[in-house]
Order: C-alpha cells, then structure tokens, then sequence
C-alpha cells in the first residue's frame, strides 16, 4: 500500500481521526444499503422466476391452440381473421425510487385483463381453438409486462449491488486501513518527538545542575582562600 506523506502534528492527527471516524460511518450505511438492495434483489428474482413461468405456460397454450387452429381451418381463413382489427399499442413508462435505483414502471394506456370482450373477427368461419390462442395471448400480455418490468428492475439493481460492493471493499479494505496506519505513524512519530525533546530537557537540566554545582564550588573555594 502507497504511503501518503503527512505532516506528524497534532492538528495532523485530529483531522485523520475524524476523517477515519466519517470513514467507518459511510461503510456501515454502505454496508446496510447492500444488504437492502440484495434483499430487494431477491424479492425480484423470485418474482421474475413465478412471472416466466406463468408466461411460458400461457404463451405454451396459447401455441399449442394455434396448431390445433391451423389443423383445422384454410390457411387463408385463418390469416384473414388474425389481419382483422389490428391496434396499435401504446405503453406509459414509469419510474419508482428503490434505495436510490430508479426502476421502470411499465403500464399499457388501456386496461388490459383477462377477458375479451369481442374477438375481431367473424365467429362463422374460425375454429374455436383460434378464439382460445387469442384469448390466451390476451391473458399473456399484462404478465409479459410485468415480467418486463421485473426483470429491468433486477439488473439495475444488479449494476447498483455491483457498485456500492465495489465502494464498501474499497472503504474496507483500502482507505480505513490506510487511514489507521497513517494516524498510528503520527502517534509513533509524536510520541518519538516527546521523548526527544523530554532527552534534551533532562540533558539542559543536567548541564544547568552541573554548573550550579561547579558555580557552588569555585564559590567555595573563594571563601575558603
């Protein structure tokens, strides 16, 4: 690990203390906020695999029905009644907050269930398995789109897991360690200085005692003689 070069004072070292201490308290919220996007993460793959299944079923049937169709009906019939009643579809596009992810809301502009309530075509000429193929796919469409809607949801959330895994480890395992070592060399570095500076106290001190003494004796001496 690179070490960056700092001043070994007091105001030094209070400032890295407190830097260490926003440090550790960004990489619990981090921690936290993982931990709630792998939660919600979860949520949306169990949903997504419900949701896939029920569309394979549903579009399963519904191809399954248009076999039995074309099995049964003119080729030219049967694309003359799916050409009827064509419409346009038009979507609303959404966004909801997910611990800082915006993710799509997918919603058709019309209300789409299960039911159909006229088929576009002429009921004389077609097989009744037709009218179940399209029933089927109309039953299909909303849970596509819901499907659609989890599955986006999932991989932003995935890229977003991704980054804050990457800012946590980063926190973890990079700038608080550095931060540690940085205030511990400080703490080193100063605690050296006091030493030195309390070694050349007691030096001065000794020297001053010395010629105290030496001072008392030539004084001696002079009254002495």
């Amino acid at each position: 690990m690179a070490q960056r070069q700092v001043n070994p004072n007091r105001m030094e070292l209070l400032r890295l203390k407190k830097q260490l201490v926003t440090a550790r308290r960004g990489h619990k919220l981090l921690k936290d906020k993982r931990d709630e996007l792998m939660r919600q993460f979860l949520e949306l793959i169990r949903a997504n695999r419900a949701l896939r299944l029920k569309v394979e079923d549903l579009l399963a049937s519904a191809n399954q029905d248009m076999v039995m169709a074309r099995a049964v009906m003119d080729t030219s019939t049967l694309e003359t009644a799916l050409m009827a009643g064509r419409e346009s579809l038009a979507l609303s596009i959404d966004t909801r907050n997910v611990m800082s992810v915006k993710v799509p809301v997918f919603a058709s502009l019309f209300e789409v269930t299960g039911e159909i309530e006229g088929l576009p075509y002429g009921l004389a000429s077609t097989a009744g398995e037709l009218d179940q193929a399209i029933v089927a796919l109309h039953e299909a469409f909303p849970v596509m789109l819901e499907l659609a809607e989890v599955e986006k949801s999932a991989q932003l959330l995935a890229d977003e897991i991704e980054k804050t895994r990457r800012r946590v480890n980063s926190l973890e395992y990079i700038l608080i360690p550095e931060l540690k070592e940085q205030i511990h060399s400080i703490a080193m570095k100063m605690e050296e200085n006091e030493r030195g500076n309390l070694t050349r106290l007691m030096k001065v001190k000794d020297m001053i005692v010395k010629q105290a003494i030496e001072k008392a004796r030539l004084a001696d001496l002079k009254g002495a003689v």
